[in-house]
């Protein structure tokens, strides 16, 4: 049966029908990092037991009943991320830094000064942190000895009538990519086959018969295919904290937090191949390849955590927190751009499949895991402490909802089968000498995945030193973490990936004041 085309979204956006989510995308909401204020960063966040810092409320919401007086802070960051790739031998680097304004917050607290009540203070606090940076940039190349990217496309084609890849007397590549976006049973694996049938990636055996769903690929075969990998993203992941904090008899503290979540991430990706092996005889054979998309992912989400301090003597303490699995809310936007070079042996074409259509997708939901964080710290006669903290998360928890959608439950079971249950480990000292305060930590967390060459565990460092000038103070940290992990160039079609090391340089300066 003929389609029947649209001729009125010219140029504009649509609402499209799915889009090719993978797991990845939810670990990017799901996997914390450590931001927040100069001094909870310089002993890497081993905050649960020791309250008294504002981002220490993240960790166990308890913590804000430490603080004697009001007191607000704000942090800065000088962020870099060197990246370096491993793709079939060839290594790249790239480097990418930023500048943020990373925390801001306050806490009032109120003494019953009248004695009458076990209950004898109250903290109210309301704190902002990005708790995640995608500002990133990375490259990979190399030559790969078997797959073409090629294959992505007219994997998506095959089975596929060939009447939805045909322009009808009329219509232009805009009005047949938006028709195959908005089309239920069609979406985004149609537009993607359409685009690399336009670019001529790929011919029809049966290029007279509508109902044809078999193609061959112009690709050249032989393998040793050069591919390189451009990754730019930008973008932040915010959360604004309404904490609430008691404590009974000076012994045991009780802290909640409502958290309201935002993100705002741009994605965008290009990837190259070119090769020299020999031409086809007859038709055309591709020469080189360029596949451009940006990814636009916008909304909001809501998260609570609740956390328990008890002082056992002066120097020891011990506290637990939960912290809830954040519901998000997301949106997702999708431009593309197919870029292909072909030849027939005497005369070279260049074909441009550029639909100028934002995709908008359905709205779609994502459940993070939920966290359990015991933690213990001693004090050593006011004039240091050394703190401990172990956190567990099951990864194999994450959602994506509707769970009705068949796609959707289709990546659960994926991250079901695929996702750990893991732990996390973080240990911070912090040593006075008068005004001078100096601080040290080490961070440790385990690969999300059950066979962690997916993506390796996490190991961190940090080291700094603060000033009190009385009534206010100054603090300033160096972090460093690195991470391996896998990168697609292209979500399906081929196996390969570029192995990346990713290291992570954060320089943060906070000034505190007590009012």
């Amino acid at each position: 049966m003929k389609k029947i085309f649209l001729s009125l979204l010219l140029g504009s956006s649509i609402i499209s029908i799915a889009q090719e989510t993978t797991i990845n995308d939810a670990l990017r909401y799901s996997i914390s990092n450590i931001t927040g204020t100069a001094r909870f960063r310089g002993m890497s966040g081993a905050f649960g037991a020791v309250g008294g810092d504002l981002s220490s409320i993240n960790v166990n919401p308890a913590g804000s009943a430490f603080f004697t007086n009001n007191f607000g802070s704000i942090s800065g960051s000088s962020f870099n991320v060197r990246n370096n790739s491993n793709y079939f031998g060839t290594k790249t680097k790239e480097n990418y830094s930023t500048l943020d304004l990373n925390q801001l917050g306050a806490v009032l607290v109120f003494n019953d000064k009248s004695g009458k009540s076990n209950w004898s203070k109250i903290a109210v606090a309301l704190n902002y942190e990005n708790t995640s940076d995608f500002d990133n940039s990375l490259y990979s190349a190399g030559v790969n000895p078997t797959n073409s990217i090629g294959n992505y496309f007219i994997d998506k084609a095959q089975g596929l009538p060939l009447e939805y890849m045909e322009l009808q007397p009329g219509e232009s590549i805009t009005d047949l990519y938006a028709y195959l976006g908005e089309t239920s049973g069609l979406g985004f694996p149609a537009q993607q086959a359409m685009l690399g049938y336009q670019a001529f990636l790929f011919e029809a055996f049966d290029d007279s018969d509508p109902n044809n769903v078999d193609y061959y690929t112009n690709v050249p075969t032989g393998g040793n295919y050069f591919q390189d990998n451009y990754v730019t993203s930008n973008g932040f992941n915010g959360k604004l904290s309404a904490n609430i904090a008691t404590g009974y008899k000076d012994k045991l503290f009780l802290g909640l937090n409502l958290n309201a979540h935002f993100t705002d991430y741009v994605k965008t990706t290009s990837v190259y191949e070119s090769n020299n092996n020999p031409l086809y005889s007859s038709g055309l054979t591709v020469t080189d390849i360029q596949f451009d998309n940006e990814l636009y992912t916008y909304g909001s989400g809501f998260s609570l955590n609740v956390g328990a301090i008890y002082k056992f003597t002066e120097s020891f303490r011990a506290g637990v927190a939960y912290e809830s699995p954040t519901w998000y809310r997301l949106n997702d936007e999708l431009t593309q751009r197919l870029i292909v070079n072909t030849t027939d042996g005497t005369d070279n074409f260049q074909n441009v499949i550029a639909p100028n259509v934002i995709n908008v997708y359905q709205a779609y939901k994502i459940q993070t895991p939920s966290k359990v964080t015991l933690s213990g710290a001693y004090i050593f006669n006011k004039k240091g402490l050394i703190s401990i903290d172990y956190a567990m998360k099951d990864y194999s928890n994450t959602k994506f909802k509707p769970t009705s959608d068949s796609f959707y439950r289709n990546l659960n079971t994926q991250m079901s089968n695929q996702f750990d249950n893991t732990y996390e480990l973080r240990i911070g000292g912090e040593y006075k000498i008068k005004q001078w305060s100096v601080r040290g930590g080490y961070r440790f967390e385990e690969s999300p995945y059950k066979v962690d060459y997916a993506m390796g565990d996490l190991t961190g460092y940090s080291a700094g030193l603060g000033y009190n000038f009385g009534e206010s103070k100054l603090d300033l940290v160096y972090a460093n973490d690195h991470r391996n992990y896998n990168l697609a160039f292209i979500s399906s079609g081929m196996n390969a990936t570029a192995r990346i090391r990713s290291t992570n340089n954060n320089v943060t300066l906070t000034y505190s004041i007590n009012f």
